[in-house]
């Protein structure tokens, strides 16, 4: 008895070792740098949680899933970038969706051209444009000779020139599991491993206008083509990039300590910019991201027991000074994640990372 015991007990001490080996030492793709960040503040002031998306409805997708950006056409019609990699045409007042392109790999970013055509940031290839027969075709698909690992949201200029952002240069959509795994590890190292890029299209040329960023996501440009606004979603923020004007070539951070995770920014009317929050903060990062041995430690865990997303529907709209102007939200969370909007004159559609629907809600029900 006291043998077998014995056994027991050796076979538990040993168990225990190596879990413990493994959560010290055993390797891992990230590889943390050490960062402050803000005193989470919740929902509070410009935040405060309202009810104003529980009038939501939304579009069934046909089988679709993931609108992840969406854009107006010249038909008229929403179009948008779906998980399966397709670009679906969606008639805004009824009438039957359809493929209107197979673009390989991951859409995410979708913007129409002049011409009818849309540029695509896919996640997997690259950035591309889809021309109004949906034939499709690169545009870029490496920067300085190296690939393109995770291009994420695009922005159009009115003189051409076509703005995106490469996530990470490090961890790729394709290289570890699909975009949200990706931005999970990306935005846990916090390395500054993203890029803002500027592509233009009569030269075929591409340069790096901002480098260091953590999670770079969405990009917009004003009105007024003075500036673009960035997502920088693994900072909690936005920065402001001027195009023109006695600050050219510079950026400054608009809006700092955001509630959650900033994902897409939209243009909308009147000067707004629309962005999605498309998770809240998570409490746990925030305590642990001084340190970075403890960030290795939690990406050996099982992924039951790391980070994930909370379920969240929170949408805002900002102006070029920063100033939040509107804040939707809906506690119930029944579209969450939501990534951006598309503000129309009637109705504002919502993106989302996930779900077989496309969320929208009249306008009527904002004022």
């Amino acid at each position: 008895m006291r043998r077998g015991m014995r056994r027991t007990l050796l076979a538990i001490a040993g168990a225990f070792c190596a879990a413990a080996l493994y959560l010290l030492a055993w390797p891992v793709p990230v590889d943390p740098v050490a960062w402050t960040p803000p005193a989470d503040e919740g929902l509070t002031g410009a935040y405060t949680p309202n009810d104003i998306l529980r009038a939501a409805r939304a579009v069934e997708l046909d089988g679709h899933s993931g609108p992840e950006d969406i854009a107006l056409g010249p038909d008229g019609s929403v179009y948008a970038s779906m998980q399966d990699g397709v670009i679906l045409r969606i008639p805004r007042r009824g009438g039957r969706q359809v493929i209107f392109a197979e673009t390989g790999g991951r859409p995410l970013g979708i913007e129409a051209l002049p011409d009818g055509s849309f540029v695509v940031a896919n996640a997997v290839l690259g950035l591309q444009q889809v021309h109004p027969d949906g034939s499709v075709a690169m545009l870029v698909d490496r920067i300085d000779g190296e690939p393109l690992r995770y291009a994420d949201d695009v922005a159009v200029a009115r003189d051409g020139r076509i703005y995106f952002t490469e996530a990470s240069t490090k961890f790729g959509a394709a290289d570890y599991g699909g975009t949200l795994e990706s931005s999970l590890l990306d935005i846990l190292e916090h390395g500054g491993n993203g890029l803002l890029l500027e592509h233009y299209p009569a030269s075929g040329t591409t340069r790096i206008v901002l480098d260091g960023l953590n999670f770079p996501n969405g990009v917009a440009v004003s009105d007024d083509q003075q500036y673009l606004l960035v997502a920088e979603t693994g900072s909690y923020r936005i920065l402001k990039y001027w195009l023109d004007g006695p600050h050219k070539g510079t950026s400054e951070v608009l809006l700092d300590n955001l509630p959650g995770f900033p994902d897409n920014i939209n243009t909308g009317l009147n000067g707004r910019f629309w962005i999605g929050l498309v998770a809240p903060r998570n409490e746990l990062l925030d305590r642990i991201s001084g340190r970075p041995f403890l960030r290795k430690v939690v990406q050996r865990l099982p992924r039951f027991l790391r980070p994930k997303p909370a379920a969240s529907s929170h949408a805002i709209a900002i102006n070029g000074e920063g100033e939040v102007l509107m804040n939707l939200q809906d506690p119930d969370a029944r579209f969450p994640l939501l990534t951006g909007a598309l503000e129309l004159p009637d109705r504002l559609y919502l993106s989302t990372l996930d779900g077989p629907y496309l969320p929208f809600i009249d306008k009527a029900n904002l004022l």
